[in-house]
């Protein structure tokens, strides 16, 4: 009887010992997938990020393009249509994402559509930081109103610290200068718009952008007396009065 029960003890403890390979090796097919995961998202990533710079050199062409125009009534008009269109894109890239629950320390997406979200953020977010840098005085005015806007940008700048593409890069100290110069993080002691000191940079003086503004000011509230005068009541005729 009692080599039955060692026989007995002996079965569970087999029983016991290949649940546990069992286990042992599910775990490690787990950590092999989600290791093989990994390097492909990590590799997805790598080649955005050389993407990445290309997208970033073109829109460097573009701010200096703008730069080039020296003409502080051109240069709002064109920030006023563009920075239209950089938030309305922001804004479908994030419900995009968010939809998504796409993480962005996730690695980079596969799915197109979510791809496209994934980089219009990034990319968008960054020209934002250019041309506030550059552009600071126009870019308050438009900014510093519109809290839609504002929470649009926290939320682009935190995906955008937390996705890892601008980590180590050029443009690494870019975020952070964006974030201080809008009042978005505390500025620090030390902190210097570095675009301040070259005057091609920058609009030629207070009193021109003043001017600039007046006159776009004006400019933009004829054209909305316009629009409320379109969209007014119109009086149609009855078929017997024609």
């Amino acid at each position: 009887q009692t080599g039955e029960v060692v026989e007995g003890e002996w079965a569970c403890i087999m029983e016991l010992f290949q649940v546990c390979i069992f286990l042992f090796t599910l775990e490690l097919s787990l950590s092999i997938a989600s290791d093989v995961k990994k390097q492909k998202n990590n590799s997805g990533l790598h080649i955005y990020k050389k993407l990445f710079e290309t997208k970033r050199k073109d829109q460097m062409n573009a701010l200096r393009n703008l730069i080039e125009l020296n003409d502080v009534n051109q240069q709002y008009k064109i920030i006023d249509i563009m920075l239209k269109g950089l938030f309305k894109v922001l804004e479908d890239s994030r419900a995009v994402l968010i939809a998504a629950d796409v993480q962005p320390d996730g690695g980079f997406p596969q799915d197109e559509k979510i791809k496209d979200a994934y980089s219009h953020i990034l990319e968008n977010t960054a020209f934002f930081g250019d041309v506030a840098l550059r552009f600071p005085q126009i870019v308050h005015h438009y900014f510093d109103r519109n809290s839609n806007w504002n929470n649009l940008i926290r939320w682009g700048l935190s995906f955008s610290n937390q996705s890892g593409v601008f980590d180590g890069g050029p443009h690494s100290q870019l975020l952070g200068l964006m974030a201080q110069e809008l009042g978005i993080s505390e500025k620090s002691p030390d902190y210097r718009n570095p675009f301040k000191t070259d005057r091609h940079e920058f609009l030629h003086g207070t009193e021109a952008f003043q001017k600039a503004l007046r006159e776009e000011e004006k400019r933009r509230k004829k054209e909305e007396k316009r629009k409320e005068i379109r969209k007014g009541p119109r009086i149609t005729r009855s078929r017997s009065e024609l």
